[in-house]
């Protein structure tokens, strides 16, 4: 299973470089064709494209619970039984949230199969790509987030509360002093 989970890791980890990099290289073209061709405004509208799908891609399969900008001084300050109450409670309502608000908002997301993007076309057909492909991967994201979340309740009850950076850290030194002869 860990096998399984690593591989899936890297996986998404290549897929996120290979968005970023296709961010790039239409930043570069777009440059040339600026200054030494005719512009061409699809560049700038497959950019966006490119880092919607980045910023969402990553954000669910990428970012770490613990890459997370998190403001705990009041969770740290808390004994374990609180904290891992006050765990629970954050867990369950982003659970919640996300099972809240995913109806609607896969019912706008699909309401925007009538639009379409104004410059960017598919390389196979030639037709201009609706808007509902473009914003699809959010309603990924709310069913990935979710998912991570409520695994996280489940962890939580069976090994107690998710550990700081802090107690990480001190673990590791504890275990580093007492390795030194």
């Amino acid at each position: 299973m860990r096998k399984l989970i690593k591989g899936f890791s890297q996986v998404t980890k290549a897929i996120a470089g290979g968005l970023l990099a296709a961010i790039f290289l239409t930043f570069l073209l777009q440059i040339l064709l600026r200054y030494f061709f005719t512009p061409a405004g699809w560049t700038l509208e497959l950019i966006g494209i490119l880092w919607v799908w980045l910023i969402f891609f990553s954000c669910a399969f990428v970012v770490r619970e613990s890459d997370h900008v998190k403001f705990d001084i009041l969770y740290l300050a808390m004994p374990l039984r609180i904290r891992k109450i006050m765990a629970i409670i954050s867990a369950f309502s982003i659970v919640i949230g996300m099972i809240y608000i995913y109806l609607p908002t896969w019912d706008y997301i699909d309401w925007m199969k009538i639009r379409k993007t104004s410059t960017v076309k598919n390389p196979f057909t030639g037709a201009k790509i609706p808007m509902r492909d473009v914003f699809s991967i959010y309603a990924i994201f709310m069913i990935a987030v979710g998912a991570r979340y409520a695994w996280m309740i489940r962890n939580i009850f069976k090994n107690g509360p998710p550990k700081t950076e802090l107690e990480i850290t001190l673990e590791e030194q504890s275990s580093e002093k007492r390795n030194v002869p």
